[in-house]
């Protein structure tokens, strides 16, 4: 009796569908006729998922296997239909990265300034992520992720004009870069990626620039490094995308961002803070962080949301994530425990900032490389990643003399060079078997430095590029911007605060 009722359900639930689509002509559905042998529904995209005439057992083989391989499903009946399971671990994984930004960065950052400063710290990073979604939307996606200047000369740096404004970004996947997952959720994980990129830059100029000439700054530098870089890194047709371009003339790796994100983040943040200058009575008068406990949470934060950033990388809840989940812990808690033990070694105190610092640089060493290198690498980058970088922020600071406030060159513009040269050290086909792929990798040079344990060279070509272009239009841009507005505040709005002097609000009402 129960499973009569229940059949009957199914029956009627299956026919208000099939009159639901009847009165939807976009999705191309049809009227269902009395029998369920018949019946025709459609799915979102208005392919049919329940039709008169059911797909053949080989098809059906064909796409299981597709969606367990992360591979194209092409000729199977499910082509061009997002996963669930792949789909929902890209959308956490988008939501993981935002976690990075806000509010982990925002209060590793504004734990390390003064209390009259914290504010200014937080709202930075709003206005980051609101600017930033905006270009991302009108031209940045398309230009980035774009295949419409295809094997023009504008190929290898732009991608094309064919996504402005987000047209044609639905939940079909798009398959230049995943097969199973929607093109709108791939488009939201790579926007969280373009907007943590700027925000790393405020540790640089802490303290002292103007909030109206930060924004102008930020805008045109997505445009002309971003976007760019991000495109020779990771599009279908860019420069530098040795893993899925067949035709890249430098055939080197970034899983993650330790170019596109930390390198050029990290250096633009050195040549940025050289031009705004010293803040106020550095290096003569100490000045410490407010808050060590909002820097250690912030840190903490940083940790948990990087395996969006790492892991979900991959592109797919896969192998290859599970790999980059495995590589990005181990290397960033060797890199936390190095970078702490050092001071420990040499001032004769493990501190809470060190601790936190280190995982940080670890995270930083570790991104570029965390899917291509097994746990030994892992270790291996964990122990540099918190010795060299420590090295950059204690001693080559001092001996300089420039003003990173926050560190943010000695972590992620030396740290992110680091872990981008050591990947072609480390990386290995066992890991991830697209370094071995005939089909491309075999093609554009990839797989023989791989095999013949020569890809740094690539790498160091890619190091120089990237180097290249974000001192060299950073030093532009800057110059440009202080032509209409004053990059730094007053030296009396300074001594003030940028809360209070910019923002008109105060971090701690007492």
């Amino acid at each position: 009796m129960v499973v009569t009722r229940w059949k009957r359900f199914l029956f009627a639930l299956a026919v208000l569908l099939a009159g639901a689509s009847f009165v939807q002509p976009e999705a191309g559905a049809m009227p269902a006729a009395a029998g369920m042998e018949s019946l025709v529904l459609t799915s979102w995209q208005g392919a049919s998922f329940f039709a008169a005439e059911e797909p053949s057992l080989e098809k059906r083989l064909l796409g299981l296997e597709a969606y367990i391989l992360n591979g194209d499903p092409s000729g199977s009946k499910v082509s061009g239909v997002p996963g669930p399971g792949h789909n929902a671990w890209l959308m956490t994984s988008a939501a993981l990265v935002l976690f990075m930004t806000l509010p982990g960065l925002a209060l590793f950052y504004g734990g390390l300034v003064r209390s009259r400063n914290v504010l200014s710290v937080l709202a930075q990073c709003l206005g980051i992520a609101g600017l930033v979604t905006i270009l991302w939307w009108s031209v940045g996606y398309s230009l980035v992720f774009g295949t419409g200047f295809g094997q023009s000369a504008l190929g290898p740096f732009l991608g094309g004009t064919e996504f402005f404004f987000l047209k044609g970004v639905d939940a079909a996947p798009n398959t230049a870069y995943a097969f199973w997952v929607s093109q709108s959720v791939y488009c939201m994980f790579q926007l969280m990626f373009a907007i943590i990129t700027p925000a790393l830059i405020l540790g640089a100029i802490a303290e002292r620039m103007n909030y109206g000439a930060l924004l102008l700054f930020i805008g045109l530098w997505m445009l002309v490094v971003y976007f760019p870089l991000a495109h020779m890194v990771w599009g279908a047709t860019g420069l530098m995308n040795g893993v899925f371009n067949a035709g890249a003339k430098i055939p080197a790796i970034d899983f993650a961002g330790g170019t596109v994100v930390h390198m050029s983040s990290g250096w633009s943040g050195l040549i940025l803070c050289l031009l705004l200058g010293r803040r106020l009575g550095y290096p003569k008068e100490p000045i410490l962080p407010h808050s060590m406990v909002l820097c250690m949470v912030g840190a903490s934060m940083l940790w948990v949301g990087w395996y969006g950033f790492n892991a979900g990388s991959a592109g797919a809840a896969d192998g290859i994530a599970a790999n980059a989940f495995t590589t990005t812990t181990i290397a960033t808690a060797v890199a936390s425990f190095t970078w702490a033990m050092l001071e420990y070694a040499l001032k004769g105190k493990p501190s809470v900032l060190g601790f936190s610092t280190g995982a940080v640089a670890g995270l930083v060493c570790i991104t570029p490389a965390c899917g291509f290198v097994d746990t030994t690498g892992a270790v291996v980058i964990g122990l540099l990643a918190g010795a060299v970088p420590y090295w950059a922020c204690v001693k080559l600071k001092k001996a300089l003399g420039y003003d990173d406030a926050l560190d943010a060159f000695g972590v992620h513009g030396v740290g992110g060079t680091l872990g981008a040269f050591l990947t072609g050290v480390f990386a290995t086909a066992k890991v991830n078997g697209n370094l071995s792929n005939e089909a491309v990798a075999g093609k554009n040079g990839l797989a023989a430095h791989v095999s013949h344990h020569t890809l740094y060279w690539a790498q160091l070509e890619a190091i120089a590029i990237t180097i290249g272009l974000a001192v060299s239009m950073t030093l532009i841009l800057g110059l440009v911007v202080r032509l209409f507005v004053n990059l730094r505040v007053p030296a009396e709005v300074e001594t003030q605060g940028l809360d209070t002097t910019q923002h008109g609000e105060e971090g701690y009402a007492i």
